[in-house]
């Protein structure tokens, strides 16, 4: 099936070139190429046209689970009639096993997997092995973690047809080897029941039921069914039911990797006697003994996935299976925001690596462990054959893999300009900042300040509200959910001026702010680089009145490269609008759809204790915070009432917690989940003091 782009608007501006270039690149063979693409110039509509045009199966790669969340909704709306799919992590929250060696100290493991992602990633991996082509994944880098062996969860598949001669009970057992569990009482993902000759199956990729009909041993007819009423809405002759976990293998490599584990077990337990750390053998023999025992009776143990090496056949030191091993060979890889992803991938092997070496060399997990690891960078590269790089600023990785030959996307549909930038000197520069956002609060605009260090972002804060203006600091140590207020209060005008320090880059999309002032911006380093200062400036690209100032006694390197870059884009933008009589437009955009919603409704304002002072017309993502009891936000664990409350009042309430976020998390909304796992935590540490 060839992939149908659904759009009502046609390729503008240098969007046809673009990806007239790409396209072709793709299908001549060039291994990597770079896009260009300036904030605000339509990226992912070219990326859209270029997956139409090559009609290669493709994975786009996005630096985290919110702006995947992004992109696969918008391919979604592109290609409604293609299978376009969303891989991230599993985890609302995840606490990894570790050990601190100079404290002596031991964290388990504690985890909480979101069901409906898991279903997602199931509906992945069944779609890359249905034999489709038309297939778009957008992932986070969790697709370089270890995952099942594809031959073992290609051997679980089961196909059935009407007329087949199975047998009932030897289909349950089918059943069961592709980790399906049988369930008389309630039909959920992953389940199945029996019924004398009726057994009703709840898929775990889909959300469908299957109901197969036997008479005798042979198949009489297959349905299916609704999961709500449960009534059959289509009769098929076939089906193919996957399995209902990645982590699937065979009975015969289960036995063999037991038997494996044992002997490595003697092997890494004498070593230890050896050296005379008795301790770290006897705590290596309980632990492994253990999982033994719990494998061969419920066939799982806690942390399994440190065994990984044996069930997948791989030997010592081979890389883990993981999801690019279920791409087809030929599947083109577009990494998003490159400048960040690239550099996050690289990193994934070394923490992991860190973190299990400790683990392994104090007893506590078998040599193996190591090797359930993410990839390599090289061997990311090895699997990733052709590659698009997407980037308002590409890093030098990017430019060196395609060797310096970039397709520009420099044009905006709206015809807007990149914002001028102006340098001026740091003597008196707090008065001329004053005197800037004064002129900004006379016509509605808005203005971000970005300061170096988080200390002198909360100092300018604190000197501007003693001056009467309205402002707010940004910056990492400021909660998730009160970043994303404080941005929605400076675009509804509650807040003027925006103070931060490296949060003020990517990702921002605030057309009310007018000017970008950049405070120290000669001091060389991270946060001054030609790249940030590049992203920063950006921030300004989607206002008519657009402007940079850059406040320096000496312009640097990389200034002067921001500079230039700026003058050459604004130089063809403003060929193009001439050439083209095209008037550049303001960008007019609903309030709140910086934290995913559209709407129209007033943002509350927050009292310094950050309690919501007035509720009406309230937008509906942080409404949902707000305790519809109490009439407060469900900062529960800051809240006074906490020490009062009895163990089992907090247990009750971190059980509706905990089915808030996953129900937030369902959404996708991971924004809102981490909030209320964040106020669990709290409650569930409470407790403990309390104990």
């Amino acid at each position: 099936m060839f992939f149908q782009l659904n759009s009502e608007y046609s390729p503008t501006g240098d969007q046809p070139q673009a990806i007239e270039q790409l396209s072709k690149g793709v299908v001549d063979g060039i291994q990597y190429q770079t896009l260009l693409g300036v904030t605000g110039s339509g990226k992912t509509f070219t990326m859209a046209n270029v997956i139409a045009n090559t009609n290669r199966p493709t994975l786009i790669l996005s630096h985290n689970k919110t702006l995947a969340a992004q992109l696969y909704a918008e391919f979604k709306s592109f290609f409604p009639n293609n299978s376009v799919h969303y891989f991230v992590s599993y985890y609302d929250y995840y606490q990894p096993e570790a050990y601190i060696p100079s404290s002596d100290k031991y964290i388990e493991k504690d985890l909480a997997i979101n069901d409906e992602i898991d279903r997602l990633r199931l509906a992945t991996v069944a779609a890359l092995l249905s034999g489709r082509r038309d297939i778009i994944v957008v992932s986070s880098v969790s697709c370089i973690y270890g995952m099942g062996n594809p031959n073992d969860f290609n051997e679980n598949i089961i196909e059935i047809k009407c007329g087949q001669n199975i047998g009932r009970d030897r289909f349950l057992r089918t059943l069961v080897d592709a980790l399906y569990s049988r369930n008389e009482i309630e039909l959920s993902r992953g389940t199945f029941r029996v019924k004398g000759d009726t057994v009703d199956i709840a898929l775990a990729y889909e959300e469908i039921n299957i109901r197969v009909i036997f008479w005798g041993d042979e198949i009489e007819s297959i349905q299916i069914m609704d999961t709500i009423t449960q009534m059959p809405t289509e009769n098929v002759e076939a089906f193919r039911i996957f399995p209902a976990n990645i982590f699937v293998t065979t009975k015969e490599r289960m036995a063999f990797a037991l038997d494996k584990i044992a002997v490595d077990l003697g092997t890494q337990r004498d070593m230890f006697e050896r050296e005379g750390r008795y301790t770290e053998a006897s705590r290596l023999y309980e632990r492994v003994s253990y999982d033994l025992e719990m494998i061969r009776e419920v066939g799982y143990c806690s942390g399994i996935e440190n065994y990984s090496r044996y069930f997948d056949g791989r030997e010592p030191g081979m890389r883990p299976f993981c999801l690019l091993d279920y791409f087809p060979k030929d599947y083109l890889t577009i990494i998003d925001e490159s400048h960040v992803t690239v550099p996050q991938i690289r990193g994934m092997y070394g923490g992991d690596l860190s973190r299990k070496t400790n683990l392994v060399n104090y007893g506590f997990r078998l040599q193996a462990a190591i090797d359930n690891r993410p990839l390599k960078f090289e061997e990311f590269e090895s699997l990733t054959k052709q590659t698009i790089f997407v980037s308002a600023t590409p890093a030098d990785y990017e430019l060196n893999k395609c060797e310096g030959i970039i397709t520009e996307q420099i044009i905006r549909p709206t015809g807007l300009l990149d914002p001028q930038i102006v340098v001026r000197p740091t003597r008196g520069q707090i008065d001329d900042l004053l005197d800037e956002i004064q002129r900004r609060i006379e016509f509605n605009e808005r203005t971000l300040v970005t300061t170096l260090t988080k200390r002198m972002a909360e100092e300018l804060a604190a000197h501007l509200t003693k001056i009467n203006i309205r402002c707010a600091y940004i910056h990492s140590d400021v909660e998730t959910m009160d970043r994303i207020k404080i941005l929605d209060q400076l675009r509804g005008g509650d807040i003027d001026v925006l103070i931060g320090v490296n949060l003020l880059r990517e990702g921002l999309d605030l057309p009310e702010v007018s000017l970008v002032a950049i405070i120290d911006a000669d001091k060389e380093g991270f946060l001054r680089n030609h790249r940030s200062l590049t992203q920063t400036a950006g921030r300004a690209a989607r206002n008519l009145n657009g402007m940079v100032i850059m406040y320096a006694d000496k312009i640097t390197e990389s200034m002067q490269k921001t500079i230039e870059e700026t003058d050459r884009r604004r130089t063809l933008q403003l060929r193009y609008n001439e050439e083209n009589g095209i008037t550049p437009q303001a960008i007019v955009k609903a309030r709140n759809l910086i934290v995913g919603q559209d709407s129209d409704t007033a943002t509350p304002k927050l009292t310094s204790k950050g309690r919501f002072i007035e509720k009406s017309n309230i937008n509906p993502i942080i409404q949902s915070y707000i305790d519809k009891e109490f009439n407060k936000t469900v900062n529960i664990a800051a809240d006074p009432v906490v020490k009062y409350m009895t163990v089992n009042d907090k247990k009750k309430v971190i059980e509706r917690l905990r089915i808030q976020m996953t129900e937030a998390a369902k959404r996708m909304d991971f924004i809102e989940a981490a909030q209320y796992r964040d106020e669990l935590l709290a409650l569930e540490e409470s407790i403990k003091n309390a104990e």
